[in-house]
Protein backbone atom coordinates (compact mmCIF):
# COMPACT_ATOMS: atom_id res chain seq x y z
CA UNK A 1 0.00 0.00 0.00
CA UNK A 2 1.31 3.45 -0.83
CA UNK A 3 0.89 6.85 0.79
CA UNK A 4 -2.25 8.62 -0.45
CA UNK A 5 -3.35 12.24 -0.44
CA UNK A 6 -7.08 12.55 0.13
CA UNK A 7 -9.29 15.57 -0.52
CA UNK A 8 -12.62 15.20 1.29
CA UNK A 9 -15.74 16.64 -0.30
CA UNK A 10 -16.66 19.96 1.33
CA UNK A 11 -20.17 21.33 1.20
CA UNK A 12 -19.87 25.12 1.26
CA UNK A 13 -22.63 27.64 1.88
CA UNK A 14 -23.11 31.05 3.51
CA UNK A 15 -22.54 29.55 6.98
CA UNK A 16 -19.15 28.07 6.11
CA UNK A 17 -18.54 24.44 5.20
CA UNK A 18 -19.19 20.84 6.25
CA UNK A 19 -17.27 17.67 5.48
CA UNK A 20 -17.18 14.07 6.58
CA UNK A 21 -13.65 13.54 7.89
CA UNK A 22 -13.64 9.75 7.72
CA UNK A 23 -16.20 7.28 6.39
CA UNK A 24 -15.15 3.62 6.52
CA UNK A 25 -16.96 2.57 3.30
CA UNK A 26 -15.54 5.52 1.32
CA UNK A 27 -11.99 4.74 2.44
CA UNK A 28 -12.51 1.04 1.72
CA UNK A 29 -13.63 1.99 -1.82
CA UNK A 30 -10.24 3.74 -2.20
CA UNK A 31 -8.47 0.54 -1.09
CA UNK A 32 -7.78 1.98 2.36
CA UNK A 33 -9.74 -0.48 4.48
CA UNK A 34 -7.90 0.24 7.72
CA UNK A 35 -9.25 -0.42 11.18
CA UNK A 36 -8.38 2.70 13.18
CA UNK A 37 -8.43 2.31 16.98
CA UNK A 38 -7.08 5.58 18.38
CA UNK A 39 -7.22 9.31 17.57
CA UNK A 40 -4.33 11.63 18.49
CA UNK A 41 -4.24 15.44 18.57
CA UNK A 42 -1.17 17.66 18.83
CA UNK A 43 -0.88 21.42 19.17
CA UNK A 44 2.43 23.02 18.25
CA UNK A 45 2.69 26.52 19.69
CA UNK A 46 5.63 27.83 17.68
CA UNK A 47 6.13 28.26 13.96
CA UNK A 48 8.87 25.83 12.96
CA UNK A 49 7.99 23.09 15.44
CA UNK A 50 9.21 19.83 13.94
CA UNK A 51 7.87 16.45 15.02
CA UNK A 52 9.37 13.30 13.57
CA UNK A 53 10.39 11.22 11.83
CA UNK A 54 8.39 8.65 13.81
CA UNK A 55 7.04 5.11 13.38
CA UNK A 56 6.08 2.10 15.50
CA UNK A 57 7.63 -1.32 14.92
CA UNK A 58 5.63 -4.55 14.67
CA UNK A 59 3.71 -5.99 16.40
CA UNK A 60 2.27 -2.52 17.06
CA UNK A 61 3.05 -0.87 13.72
CA UNK A 62 0.65 1.91 12.80
CA UNK A 63 -0.99 3.21 9.66
CA UNK A 64 -2.01 6.87 10.07
CA UNK A 65 -4.60 9.21 8.63
CA UNK A 66 -3.30 12.75 9.26
CA UNK A 67 -5.10 16.08 8.96
CA UNK A 68 -4.48 19.65 10.04
CA UNK A 69 -7.40 21.28 11.83
CA UNK A 70 -5.74 24.63 12.59
CA UNK A 71 -2.83 26.40 10.91
CA UNK A 72 -0.52 24.81 8.33
CA UNK A 73 2.12 22.07 8.30
CA UNK A 74 4.47 20.47 5.79
CA UNK A 75 3.89 16.74 6.26
CA UNK A 76 6.20 13.99 5.01
CA UNK A 77 6.26 10.18 4.79
CA UNK A 78 9.48 8.21 4.16
CA UNK A 79 9.49 4.64 2.79
CA UNK A 80 11.15 2.30 5.32
CA UNK A 81 10.09 -1.05 3.80
CA UNK A 82 12.98 -3.48 3.34
CA UNK A 83 13.38 -4.45 -0.31
CA UNK A 84 11.24 -1.60 -1.60
CA UNK A 85 12.46 -0.02 -4.86
CA UNK A 86 11.50 3.30 -3.25
CA UNK A 87 13.40 2.62 0.02
CA UNK A 88 14.38 5.95 1.61
CA UNK A 89 12.31 8.01 -0.81
CA UNK A 90 9.61 10.33 0.45
CA UNK A 91 6.45 12.21 -0.46
CA UNK A 92 5.12 15.36 1.14
CA UNK A 93 2.14 17.68 1.16
CA UNK A 94 1.12 20.89 2.82
CA UNK A 95 -1.80 20.16 5.10
CA UNK A 96 -3.87 23.05 6.38
CA UNK A 97 -7.21 23.78 7.97
CA UNK A 98 -8.08 25.70 4.79
CA UNK A 99 -7.21 23.04 2.19
CA UNK A 100 -8.67 20.13 4.21
CA UNK A 101 -6.25 17.59 2.72
CA UNK A 102 -5.57 14.30 4.52
CA UNK A 103 -2.46 12.16 4.25
CA UNK A 104 -2.91 8.39 4.58
CA UNK A 105 0.38 6.80 5.65
CA UNK A 106 0.46 2.97 5.62
CA UNK A 107 2.53 0.78 7.90
CA UNK A 108 6.18 0.81 6.86
CA UNK A 109 6.67 4.57 6.56
CA UNK A 110 8.20 7.13 8.91
CA UNK A 111 6.10 10.24 9.45
CA UNK A 112 6.97 13.80 10.39
CA UNK A 113 5.88 17.39 9.97
CA UNK A 114 7.01 20.95 10.54
CA UNK A 115 4.56 23.71 11.40
CA UNK A 116 4.34 26.68 9.05
CA UNK A 117 2.23 28.77 11.44
CA UNK A 118 1.99 29.20 15.19
CA UNK A 119 -0.63 27.20 17.08
CA UNK A 120 -0.94 24.53 14.40
CA UNK A 121 -3.07 21.56 15.39
CA UNK A 122 -2.74 18.12 13.83
CA UNK A 123 -5.17 15.24 14.35
CA UNK A 124 -4.48 11.71 13.22
CA UNK A 125 -6.06 8.31 13.44
CA UNK A 126 -3.84 5.28 14.00
CA UNK A 127 -4.41 1.59 13.35
CA UNK A 128 -2.78 0.26 16.53
CA UNK A 129 -2.38 1.49 20.07
CA UNK A 130 0.73 3.37 21.14
CA UNK A 131 3.39 1.03 22.53
CA UNK A 132 6.48 2.72 23.99
CA UNK A 133 8.63 -0.39 23.45
CA UNK A 134 7.82 -0.33 19.71
CA UNK A 135 8.40 3.34 18.97
CA UNK A 136 11.20 4.32 16.65
CA UNK A 137 12.43 7.14 14.52
CA UNK A 138 14.98 8.58 12.14
CA UNK A 139 16.70 11.93 12.68
CA UNK A 140 14.85 14.67 10.79
CA UNK A 141 17.89 16.15 9.02
CA UNK A 142 19.60 12.94 7.89
CA UNK A 143 21.68 13.82 4.80
CA UNK A 144 20.89 10.45 3.21
CA UNK A 145 17.19 11.34 3.08
CA UNK A 146 17.83 14.93 1.93
CA UNK A 147 14.38 16.14 2.99
CA UNK A 148 13.69 19.73 1.85
CA UNK A 149 12.14 20.85 5.13
CA UNK A 150 10.60 24.29 4.77
CA UNK A 151 12.40 26.66 7.12
CA UNK A 152 9.85 29.00 8.67
CA UNK A 153 12.56 29.55 11.31
CA UNK A 154 16.30 28.94 11.02
CA UNK A 155 16.44 26.36 13.84
CA UNK A 156 13.37 24.12 14.27
CA UNK A 157 11.79 23.56 17.66
CA UNK A 158 12.47 19.89 18.54
CA UNK A 159 11.87 17.59 21.49
CA UNK A 160 14.91 16.05 23.16
CA UNK A 161 13.79 12.66 21.83
CA UNK A 162 13.62 13.92 18.24
CA UNK A 163 17.06 15.55 18.54
CA UNK A 164 18.63 12.20 19.45
CA UNK A 165 17.05 9.88 16.90
CA UNK A 166 19.48 7.69 14.90
CA UNK A 167 20.47 8.27 11.29
CA UNK A 168 18.99 6.45 8.32
CA UNK A 169 22.23 4.65 7.35
CA UNK A 170 22.13 2.60 10.59
CA UNK A 171 18.43 1.79 10.31
CA UNK A 172 17.51 -1.91 10.12
CA UNK A 173 13.95 -2.10 8.85
CA UNK A 174 11.39 -4.31 10.57
CA UNK A 175 8.95 -3.64 7.70
CA UNK A 176 8.58 -5.85 4.63
CA UNK A 177 7.91 -4.53 1.15
CA UNK A 178 4.32 -5.32 0.12
CA UNK A 179 4.87 -5.01 -3.64
CA UNK A 180 3.46 -1.47 -3.92
CA UNK A 181 6.11 1.19 -4.53
CA UNK A 182 5.79 4.73 -3.23
CA UNK A 183 4.15 6.90 -5.90
CA UNK A 184 3.74 10.67 -6.30
CA UNK A 185 0.79 12.11 -4.41
CA UNK A 186 -2.37 12.94 -6.33
CA UNK A 187 -5.57 14.03 -4.58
Amino acid sequence: MSVRLIRPKRIVDARGWFEETWVRRDFAALGLDTDFCQDNHSCSRGTGTLRGLHFQRPPHAQAKLVRCIRGRAWDVAVDLRAGSPTWGLWVSAELSADNGLRLFIPIGYAHGFVTLEADTEIEYKVSDYYAADCEGGIIWDDPGLDLPWPRPVEIPILSEKDQSLPGFARFQSPFDYDGVPLTPLEP
